[in-house]
């Protein structure tokens, strides 16, 4: 199918259910910024152990990338995001024995497993969406993919809060905390919490088999990611034989793994961040939707605004500077402020505001690194999709300074992430060759 067939009917058949796609994303993913902190207690976990939630999901991206661009070419794409589905639906169905031996490790091989099935999904859907129409206009597009990702990431924290805890459950964690409590009490009141993940995950399971069955047997049309990435010049691409041999693609991998490292702390952290300032939990859990709140924002004027009045390598450019001030805010501001009736400190809504510029780094650097890759498109991809492990390292080694310092002085670790992504943005993007020609 070529691009001219995508560019009607097809083309909003497809983003219309890719959209749906990257709502699901969003809606697996970003409930871990509440499972850290809410398996930190009913588990009984330091700060590092906790992080361990994010590791096990995004692990995944650097396990399963290239099986899964082995599945996509072997099975095609419409067969392949059905598999994606239910291999999630197998993961979140593991969360009913892990709840009900407060296993935390059986949580762990689920988180593992929802990843897996959602490495196929990003393999498949982000070059989709990347080559659906004219590669000018993907950051667009993906603006608007993450509009519904991250609007789902506002959501899901606070439907697993409403569904889990209750408005007693302040008494309840001050209780366990005040270490008065006798062994058998204690583990009888950590596994009635733990166990209230069984039903919303058992329904989680059973949505995500049946939308698996509902993208097979759709009208998604399938795409030749090789035939419509085609480089302008064929002959360049002709005389590589490895996806290392494209430097813009391996720099933008890079780019790509911290870039979602300072997306994951900005917004699984920010719940214990908040805990620190003396918010408890049921306080704390509407942060995260802030920090989702301000990418939305950025999406819409992405939206707006590119390629019509600003190109996406100048979004790239602006959004990476404005991160790495930000960051700077979050370290180096302290003062104590009342805003949206959270009292606490104001380097916490720096920490908020670095949604806004995460928004369209990411879209900016996907387009820029796969451009021109020809047959190397679904490799290359894969290669792209590795780059999310990042969400799996970076909160580790937030939790081990969290640990080993404190939770404000950890968030250091954005800086020279932000660093590197400017050079990207300015410089690296336009790498052809590792050496001059």
């Amino acid at each position: 199918m070529n691009n001219q067939a995508l560019s009607k009917k097809n083309t909003t058949i497809a983003i219309v259910i890719v959209g749906a796609m990257f709502f699901i994303f969003g809606f697996v993913s970003w409930v871990n910024a509440i499972l850290i902190p809410y398996f930190k207690i009913a588990c009984e976990l330091s700060h590092f152990e906790s992080y361990f939630v994010a590791f096990a999901f995004y692990i995944a991206y650097l396990l399963f990338s290239v099986p899964a661009a082995w599945l996509l070419k072997k099975v095609g794409y419409k067969q392949g995001i059905m598999y994606g589905f239910f291999c999630m639906a197998l993961g979140a169905l593991l969360f009913v024995p892990a709840a009900l031996g407060r296993t935390y490790g059986i949580f762990l091989t689920g988180l593992l497993i929802i990843g897996a099935g959602l490495t196929i999904l990003q393999s498949a859907a982000n070059p989709y969406i990347t080559i659906v129409g004219p590669i000018e206009s993907a950051a667009k597009r993906i603006s608007i993919m993450g509009v519904c990702n991250k609007f789902a990431g506002i959501i899901s924290p606070l439907i697993f809060a409403a569904v889990v805890l209750k408005v007693t459950d302040s008494e309840l964690f001050t209780t366990l905390d005040s270490g008065m409590l006798e062994p058998a009490v204690k583990n009888a009141l950590l596994d009635e919490l733990i166990r209230r993940v069984i039903p919303p995950y058992a329904v989680l399971a059973t949505l995500l088999f049946l939308f698996g069955l509902y993208i097979r047997f759709s009208v998604l049309p399938e795409i030749n990611p090789e035939e419509q990435n085609r480089t302008v010049d064929d002959n360049s691409v002709s005389t590589r034989t490895s996806v290392f041999q494209f430097p813009y693609l391996v720099l933008g991998a890079i780019a790509l793994v911290l870039h979602v490292s300072t997306q994951i702390v900005s917004i699984d952290t920010i719940i214990n961040y908040a805990a620190s300032m003396n918010m408890n939990l049921l306080e704390a859990k509407t942060f995260p939707s802030y920090v989702l709140t301000a990418t939305i924002l950025g999406y819409i004027l992405g939206i707006i605004f590119i390629p019509k009045y600003v190109s996406q390598t100048n979004a790239l450019r602006f959004c990476t500077s404005l991160g790495l001030i930000l960051s700077f805010g979050v370290v180096l501001i302290n003062r104590n402020v009342t805003i949206l009736g959270h009292e606490g400190n104001l380097s916490i809504w720096f920490l908020c505001a670095l949604g806004f510029p995460n928004s369209l780094v990411y879209a900016g650097i996907w387009p820029l690194s796969i451009r021109g890759l020809g047959r190397f498109t679904k490799i290359g991809s894969s290669f792209l999709v590795m780059g999310l492990c990042g969400n799996a390292l970076m909160p580790i080694l937030y939790g081990y300074l969290a640990d080993k310092w404190n939770v404000r002085d950890a968030y250091w670790v954005l800086i020279p992430c932000y660093i590197y992504l400017i050079f990207f943005a300015f410089y690296g993007h336009k790498i052809e060759h590792w050496r001059k020609k």
